[in-house]
């Protein structure tokens, strides 16, 4: 997989696909004609977007098949989105299960599918396609939905739900290399 721009942030849903201390959850796949301008990029994302009850902040990233990282339409709606725009190469895409498969895609990027697939890919294991492909006359898109965040966990049996589990300690981050301070037997006096 390769990767182009810039990435950026990604908790309860909100109408905007957003979740509480999570932000964007949503991946959109791009395929497109050449050609496509970044108007009908964002056009057709829209729609499909508002088909999810979704708006544009709950995209985190844009993905689409490496061969068309140039497209200047797919890499401007990424840029007027403020996301990522990632890529992945035919053979990548070409692993990826979809609901969707065509032929005429395969013939022309050498996968069944860009949208779909680079949907998927971008929104890592467990990642599930909330809107399937949608075309316009020289763009596909696709979302899909990153993982759930892990929630709170039940309480061990027999114990309250009110009751707190200690939470194991972070590991303390390594020792600067050298020798270490000199330290007082006083508390707090190094």
């Amino acid at each position: 997989m390769s990767r182009t721009s810039r990435m950026s942030g990604i908790s309860g849903m909100s109408g905007d696909g957003q979740e509480a201390g999570r932000g964007p959850v949503l991946a959109a796949g791009v395929g497109a004609r050449a050609g496509v301008t970044e108007g009908e990029v964002l056009a057709l994302l829209r729609a499909a977007l508002e088909e999810a009850g979704r708006r544009d902040p709950a995209v985190a990233v844009l993905a689409t098949a490496e061969a068309k990282a140039g497209e200047a339409g797919i890499a401007g709606a990424a840029a007027r989105l403020g996301v990522p725009l990632v890529t992945y190469t035919a053979a990548e895409l070409a692993a990826v299960d979809v609901p969707h498969p065509s032929r005429t895609v395969l013939g022309a990027a050498g996968t069944p599918s860009v949208a779909e697939a680079a949907a998927l890919l971008a929104a890592g294991p467990g990642g599930a396609l909330l809107v399937p492909k949608t075309a316009s006359s020289r763009a596909t898109v696709a979302v899909a939905r990153f993982p759930a965040a892990p929630g709170p966990q039940p309480p061990p049996d027999g114990a309250s739900p009110h009751t707190r589990t200690p939470h194991p300690r972070a590991p303390r981050a390594p020792a600067p290399p050298g020798p270490a301070p000199a330290r007082s037997r006083k508390a707090g006096i190094p």
